[in-house]
């Protein structure tokens, strides 16, 4: 049993405890008393209400459930099936324009665009990389991924690629940064002279994209540019392995790559307990008082990784200015559904981890505002807040942090929201959604994955869903992403807000990202979320090529592209033409993905990771992938499309693959032969008790499994 002690009318795991106590509070100003007390109030406070919106969810379900199955077998009633949306609640009346008021909100979020990088809270090492990706070497970037193609990771320096990289370089800066008369592949000098930049002796088309340098005017060590609010420095150094070769003496090209990065308590972590959420808030500790580190081994030494320190050049008119080296900072709570064994209420009750993570993320954030170059340079706490269903959910997260604001002495709205726009009934009533948090909202963002899962939930009684791969084919997909940047302009969030889009999954595959991704700023959307820093630098390239504030003001003037109605197509399978092989690959696909996800999950509390797929193609995996999987089988059992033997045979078959996927990891516990280990057991579960979970959602049995593993050790 853990170790509990009473702090007011609650009883509270002794880690979470000494951590608030020893670690988070001092330095806030906010006594221990005053937390705790605070904290019971607000649980005090807002349970009945948290437990009375999860109720309310479960019976919009059950009506609609109810709806789907009387018509079962008659050809779907586009209309009347709205008209009853509205007539449950579930669909509510749009009202007259508006918008929204937030205010103090850093640039990063308002007035640039570029990448935003994810990372799990759990792991510091991850945290740093993440806060550290504000800058990236594009040399580096293409040197070692497959950005140009091919990647033959070949031990020592391949000359002929690093050629190739230094000439797709040189053609990205003739694009942002032309020459009047020349091109930066054939100068050999750039030097500042008269406050301009010149290559050659010859100036930039835009003379005012060069702001800064280093060094001497006449050899400056760094030249320092602008392009679409992006910098990018140019590195000399003549001594270096690059430099040295090239006729101009450039070293590098440095990329401002990730703008914002998301800190993340949810999808991507696996936190049940108390231990596990101090290790995610001690993250967030370390980045808000800044003195965060984390030792690792690297090539058999010893790196002691930091955060970096702000750059410092000189204008054009010789005055010294500093330049951000670090992401902007949110902190992604979890949503209102899970309970969590850290914190017990009076009545003997788990409390809401919503409720929790609210109040301790908050009071660290107090660190950083007590800083004069903190992560907010304008007071502001940033905190995502996922899977809300609908304005009355958002409406209830304005009200809880207003209650913490108030209980922690803050100002009202000094936390800004992030509204993730990833379950069916916020996307169906996003405006309204914005409206109910319009003095906090600093952020909407597309989550194709979370959104995906809860379309199969939603009308799991109305048959059979398509293929996976398909699903994203349909014309709902189109409408939900075009919608959401749409709604995020009519509500006045450009220049004040991010509106976002989601995830690249495949980390390995760069050269595909760089040709698809830049869909993303072409929509409008002035942030879009990376796998990794590498992935950051790369997709930075695309916010150079596209001015992403001329695309909104030009979307903004045309009005909607989709409405409601496009949202409300229920991507099922209009042609049941498959072919049993057809289908067994599409089980064991789904089959695959899930084992390879939650064998980490159970066993090694690894919340998110890259899971070989079925091809062995190294594929992002988290909770939100997890529940489309699980839920598609789910769809297709209750359906009768496939068998429970043929979904346990897959199970079987795959569990044997993932196994030897993971083969390489000396404590990889296997889930063949025996197939009764409880990872196992965990994806059983969440296939054939999925129909039955909570909007479908992944947490609740890979919470109570993890805990149960954690037990019995």
């Amino acid at each position: 049993m853990k170790k509990r002690v009473q702090r007011y009318n609650m009883s509270v795991e002794r880690s979470l405890v000494d951590f608030i106590e020893n670690s988070a509070l001092p330095g806030t100003g906010i006594s221990e008393d005053n937390f705790w007390h605070g904290l019971s109030s607000l649980v005090e406070q807002l349970t009945p209400e948290n437990r009375a919106l999860l109720i309310k969810r479960e019976e919009l379900q059950s009506k609609i459930d109810s709806w789907h199955k009387a018509r079962r077998n008659m050809p779907h009633d586009h209309e009347a099936y709205k008209i009853y949306l509205k007539e449950i609640g579930y669909l509510v009346e749009e009202k007259e324009n508006f918008s929204v008021k937030t205010e103090n909100v850093d640039p990063e979020i308002s007035t640039i665009a570029g990448p935003q990088l994810v990372v799990p809270s759990t792991n510091a090492r991850y945290a740093l990389n993440a806060a550290n990706a504000r800058w990236g070497s594009l040399y580096d970037c293409l040197y070692g991924t497959d950005a140009m193609g091919v990647f033959d990771p070949a031990e020592g320096y391949d000359r002929g690629r690093g050629a190739r990289v230094v000439a797709r370089s040189r053609v990205f800066l003739d694009e942002a940064f032309p020459i009047i008369g020349a091109s930066h592949a054939d100068v050999k000098r750039y030097y500042v002279s008269e406050k301009q930049l010149f290559i050659d002796d010859f100036p930039l088309v835009s003379p005012e994209k060069f702001i800064g340098y280093t060094g001497n005017p006449k050899a400056p060590s760094s030249v320092l540019l602008k392009n679409n609010g992006l910098c990018i420095e140019l590195v000399f150094d003549r001594a270096h392995v690059i430099g040295s070769r090239d006729q101009a003496g450039l070293a590098d090209v440095r990329l401002e790559s990730a703008l914002s990065a998301i800190i993340d308590l949810e999808d991507s972590v696996a936190c049940v307990d108390g231990a596990d959420k101090v290790s995610a808030y001690a993250s967030w500790l370390g980045l808000m008082k800044g003195d965060l580190t984390s030792e690792f081994e690297k090539n058999g030494k010893k790196i002691t990784r930091s955060l970096n320190s702000d750059l410092s050049f000189i204008s054009p008119d010789g005055d010294y200015f500093r330049v951000r080296s670090k992401a902007l900072l949110w902190i992604r709570n979890v949503g209102h559904l899970m309970t969590t064994p850290a914190v017990i209420d009076a009545n003997g009750d788990e409390v809401y981890e919503g409720i929790l993570d609210a109040m301790v993320t908050t009071m660290i954030g107090i660190h950083d505002l007590k800083k004069a170059d903190g992560n907010s340079r304008h007071g502001s706490i940033y905190i995502v807040k996922p899977k809300m269903h609908g304005p009355a959910e958002v409406a209830f997260a304005d009200k809880m942090f207003s209650a913490v604001e108030a209980v922690l002495g803050l100002k009202q709205y000094s936390v800004k929201l992030g509204i993730m726009d990833e379950e069916r009934r916020t996307s169906v009533n996003l405006k309204e959604c914005i409206r109910a948090a319009k003095e906090r909202v600093a952020f909407i963002n597309t989550g194709f994955l979370d959104r995906t899962g809860d379309e199969i939930h939603t009308s799991m009684e109305a048959g059979p869903f398509s293929r996976k791969d398909f699903i994203k084919r349909k014309s709902w997909i189109v409408g939900y992403e075009n919608q959401n940047v749409d709604i995020g302009l009519e509500c006045g969030l450009s220049g004040r807000a991010q509106i976002g889009k989601g995830m690249w999954a495949m980390p390995d595959l760069m050269s595909a990202m760089l040709e698809q991704k830049i869909e993303h700023p072409k929509s409008g959307a002035n942030c879009a979320w990376v796998p990794s820093p590498t992935a950051a630098t790369l997709h930075a390239l695309h916010y150079h090529q596209v001015d992403v504030f001329s695309v909104q003001r030009k979307l903004k003037e045309n009005g909607r592209r989709a409405y409601v109605d496009t949202l409300l197509d229920i991507p099922l399978a209009a042609y049941r033409k498959w072919s049993n092989e057809q289908i067994i690959r599409e089980v064991e696909n789904n089959a695959q993905g899930i084992l390879g996800y939650v064998v980490r999950w159970v066993d090694h509390g690894v919340g998110c990771s890259k899971v070989p797929d079925i091809n062995n193609v190294g594929l992002m995996e988290d909770r939100a992938t997890c529940r489309i999987s699980s839920q598609a089988l789910a769809n297709w059992l209750h359906h009768e499309v496939v068998s429970k033997e043929e979904v346990v045979k897959a199970l079987k078959s795959m569990a044997k693959v993932v196994d030897k996927q993971n083969s390489y990891d000396p404590n990889y516990k296997p889930m063949s032969p025996s197939f009764d280990g409880l990872a196992f057991k965990a994806a059983y579960n969440l296939i054939f008790e999925g129909k039955n979970q909570p909007s479908g959602y992944t947490e609740p049995i890979l919470h109570g499994t993890r805990l149960e593993l954690k037990n019995l050790a």
